[in-house]
């Protein structure tokens, strides 16, 4: 579910900055678990000079800085990695046969990989797969409705250091992945991958996440990164297992959380730097989300009953 107190972004210290919550304001960098922060004593005093208010400012490890430790207040989260060396080793020793039969299974029913420049026709593709229902995964589908304007201009960041992955059904685009390279080819990162539902029989998910370590393979980079194993006290789901299957690991890295004025070391002491439902007990937390789940499937099976 998008988070309403999830704040656009703005520009600061030539860097795009997201900012989310009303009482205290938790800063991170739109490349926050993609790319390594090089400079963090010269980013933090920008940040305090920065005329949007900041009251903490948060920023994670990534594969090539994990050795480095730094002088802040820091909690362990975790990112799901992939190690890459070779595209056979990962099919034959990282992953089993039932994933082996869903990439399979996808190419057996007509899906073709294909690398894609950035052009108007992956941009419709995109836009076509966003808007095909409101749901994804039993939650709300935070690109549903977009205009084409607003997914090419947010499809467009970092193209320097961007691959487009299509997953191609007779010319239509029926799954993608954007993954984004750090600039010192140590990790790549799916930054974004979506297919469409009425074709999930045919795994273009699997396939995508195949032609991703195929990518990794063949330019040298040692680890593909798939966001978060786990999120906050959630614990494992359907998209840990998916993650774990296709040769996933949790690594666990250090997030840093640095208050930048006196409402942000409160909130920190409070543990207000985390989200409302990370807070809550477990089993509470867990209840909610199984109500949020079911409804949202109820509402996608009745979208997908009437196309």
């Amino acid at each position: 579910m998008s988070n309403p107190n999830l704040q656009p972004q703005i520009r600061c210290l030539e860097s795009e900055l997201i900012l989310r919550g009303r009482i205290a304001r938790i800063g991170r960098l739109a490349l926050d678990k993609y790319e390594a922060l090089k400079k963090p004593e010269a980013t933090l005093a920008g940040l305090r000079q920065c005329k949007r208010r900041i009251d903490i400012f948060t920023f994670m490890q990534t594969m090539s800085d994990k050795e480095r430790t730094l002088n802040y207040h820091f909690e362990m989260d975790n990112l799901a990695i992939l190690p890459v060396s070779q595209f056979d080793e990962w099919w034959t020793k990282q992953i089993d046969a039932k994933t082996r039969n869903m990439v399979r299974k996808s190419g057996k029913k007509g899906v073709v990989m294909r690398e894609m420049p950035f052009d108007d026709t992956l941009i419709y593709g995109i836009w076509d797969i966003y808007n095909e229902t409101s749901v994804r995964q039993g939650r709300k589908n935070r690109h549903f409705g977009k205009d084409i304007d607003t997914v090419r201009r947010e499809s467009g960041t970092y193209l320097d250091r961007s691959v487009f992955l299509g997953a191609l059904l007779q010319n239509e685009l029926i799954g993608f992945v954007k993954i984004v390279v750090d600039e010192s080819n140590t990790q790549a990162s799916l930054m974004n991958i979506a297919a469409k539902v009425r074709h999930r029989d045919k795994a273009p998910t699997n396939a995508l996440i195949a032609e991703c370590v195929r990518v990794c393979a063949d330019r040298s980079i040692p680890y593909l990164m798939y966001q978060n194993l786990e999120y906050g006290n959630k614990g494992a789901d359907s998209l840990t297992t998916f993650k774990e299957a296709n040769g996933f690991q949790r690594v666990d890295l250090r997030r840093y959380f640095v208050p930048l004025t006196v409402l942000g070391r409160v909130a920190l002491s409070l543990g207000m730097h985390h989200q409302l439902i990370d807070r809550l007990p477990a089993s509470i937390a867990a209840k909610i989300r199984q109500i949020r789940n079911a409804w949202y499937n109820r509402k996608l099976q009745s979208e997908m009953e009437a196309t």
